[in-house]
């Protein structure tokens, strides 16, 4: 749940603290007091973009800092994305200066926008007061459903990107079918043209090789020969010198110990020379100019460079060439085949239509059901006999979202007949729908704090309770917080800020403050009968508070404004 939030030179807000606890709180305040900035600051903190509209005038920059309990779910995601989390309480700052530029940090380390949505999903679930319109939208209303049924869309989606794609292959196919031929017929010659020549990987480079050793035969022969003469076949060879060498020093030199080490030097010499006039014989003995086995490579060398230059490559690309035209042949081979490629359509569609049954089966389910449990809410607000429908239709051709689409009908009332919602005429009656409907899937998230803006917009009186009731309820279980202009929403809450706007050398600034037993009152009076406090509005008050429907809590948290 939320914890704190700190905002610095935010909107009209210069400075402002507050602590978060459990349960069901309101923030309250008169029109133009900018009540729903705590709720821009948080939509911000959590990913949304924000520009230097945001900073307060005559500041550099806003500065929003907000602290969560760390959700267990949440550990794993953080660790994914790379963010080192100690302890249970999970820290995000944002800053957005005059120019616009935006900077975020979850737990001290740089973010994206992006990671922040990603993480508020698991954090907060705002409904804003105009939510009853995305209600109008088929996705929307799609999500809901699948959401209720805890559906997981992602198969059905995978599905249908296969079959599509197997589908436009086809297509390409049967369009392309003369011109892929024809490439079908250019790479069988280009390949026939390289397999009679066979080339071999690494073979260029062998041959260039063989071939300069073969057209230098006799100047290597004759190095050799020369070398071996000098080594050990002339009468003053290298051999018999080194000896004579080693000879002569060895004879004297227990006379001085500093020639043994010299001694031993030419015996050493000695054996490396006597390996080299070794080596110069094996290799005179194995070498032959072969006049014929030139010719061969001479002819061998000319074919790669002919078939190089025909395909405008060096000799050396000639077996990468081969194995890519086989590769790029098999494929077009494989898009010339219709009746194969007709199979995997078939296969495809095959899939999707078992996966969407599945779909369509959990959805035909969970339909009834939140149809059922959304019409009882709707008694709570006022709304009694008024009936909730979510109908399904079957659509052809499929769509990738399944096989039906999803919408939503409403009856206001006994005896009336159920009609789409976005044709529900009363802004009374979208904004009690929306509100049941976002406290029905409210429960489904993992979002551990509720956010409530101005949702009980056109209710009032004995509906208006209802509503405080019903947020009552989920602050039993759910971190609850309601930006309400209705009292009897916020004598239900288990903890009240006001939020207010005063000049400050000559400039607006909003203040926020947690109120609590006779100031409480007054502030419950004012939202009952405007400014003017009369004594009616303030016992009526203390009659709203006094209700049984308040539990009894903890001490709650202070403010520090």
């Amino acid at each position: 749940m939320l914890k704190r939030l700190t905002l610095r030179d935010f909107a009209i807000i210069a400075s402002l603290e507050l602590d978060w606890r459990a349960g069901f709180s309101v923030l309250t305040g008169e029109t133009g007091a900018g009540k729903s900035i705590l709720i821009d600051a948080l939509q911000l903190i959590l990913g949304r973009r924000g520009d230097a509209g945001f900073v307060r005038e005559g500041a550099d920059r806003a500065e929003i800092t907000a602290e969560f309990d760390i959700p267990a779910h949440v550990h794993e995601w953080l660790r994914e994305q790379g963010f080192k989390i100690d302890g249970t309480d999970l820290l995000l700052r944002r800053t957005i200066d005059i120019h616009g530029k935006s900077r975020a940090w979850i737990h001290g380390s740089p973010a994206t926008l992006s990671q922040l949505q990603a993480l508020a999903q698991h954090l907060v679930d705002i409904h804003g007061q105009h939510a009853w319109q995305s209600l109008t939208r088929p996705a929307s209303v799609r999500g809901l459903l699948d959401a209720y049924a805890k559906l997981d869309t992602q198969a059905l989606q995978a599905t249908w990107t296969t079959w599509r794609a197997a589908e436009e292959r086809l297509e390409t196919a049967r369009a392309r079918h003369a011109d892929i031929e024809r490439e079908c017929e250019r790479l069988i010659w280009q390949i026939s043209e390289v397999n009679k020549l066979g080339p071999l990987p690494g073979e260029w480079r062998s041959l260039n090789a063989e071939h300069q050793r073969l057209v230098n035969a006799q100047s290597l022969l004759e190095a050799s020969r020369t070398a071996l003469d000098l080594l050990a076949e002339a009468e003053a060879n290298a051999n018999r010198l080194t000896h004579r060498a080693h000879a002569a020093l060895l004879a004297v030199a227990r006379f001085d110990p500093r020639l043994e080490n010299v001694a031993t030097t030419l015996l050493e010499a000695q054996a490396q020379l006597h390996d080299a006039s070794h080596a110069l014989n094996a290799y005179l003995s194995h070498a032959d100019l072969d006049p014929d086995r030139l010719s061969q490579l001479d002819e061998r060398i000319s074919r790669w460079v002919s078939l190089a230059r025909r395909f405008k490559h060096t000799p050396e690309d000639l077996p990468t060439l081969w194995s890519q035209w086989v590769s790029e042949l098999e494929s077009i081979q494989a898009h010339l085949d219709l009746k194969t490629l007709e199979h995997q359509v078939h296969l495809a569609q095959e899939h999707f239509l078992a996966e969407a049954k599945k779909v369509s089966l959990a959805r035909s389910k969970a339909a009834p059901r939140l149809s059922e449990v959304i019409s009882q809410v709707m008694q709570e607000l006022g709304m009694a006999g008024g009936r909730f429908d979510v109908r399904l239709e079957p659509i052809v051709p499929p769509q990738s979202h399944g096989l039906e689409s999803v919408e939503f009908l409403v009856a206001g009332h006994t005896g009336s007949t159920p009609r789409p919602l976005v044709k529900v005429a009363s802004g009374g009656e979208l904004s009690r729908i929306a509100l049941a409907i976002a406290v029905t899937t409210s429960q489904l998230g993992e979002a551990g704090t509720l956010i409530f803006d101005e949702v009980d917009a056109g209710v009032g009186g004995a509906v208006a309770k209802s509503v405080g009731r019903l947020m009552q309820k989920l602050g039993c279980h759910r971190q609850v917080l309601a930006v309400t202009h209705l009292p009897q929403v916020a004598s239900c809450a288990d903890h009240h800020f006001v939020l207010a706007k005063s000049a400050v050398q000559g400039t607006s600034q909003s203040q926020v403050s947690q109120v609590m037993g006779e100031t409480r009152v007054s502030e419950i009076a004012r939202m009952l009968g405007g400014e003017k406090l009369s004594d009616l509005s303030l016992a009526h008050a203390r009659e709203m508070l006094a209700g049984p429907l308040i539990p009894k809590r903890k001490k709650t948290s202070s403010s520090r404004p």
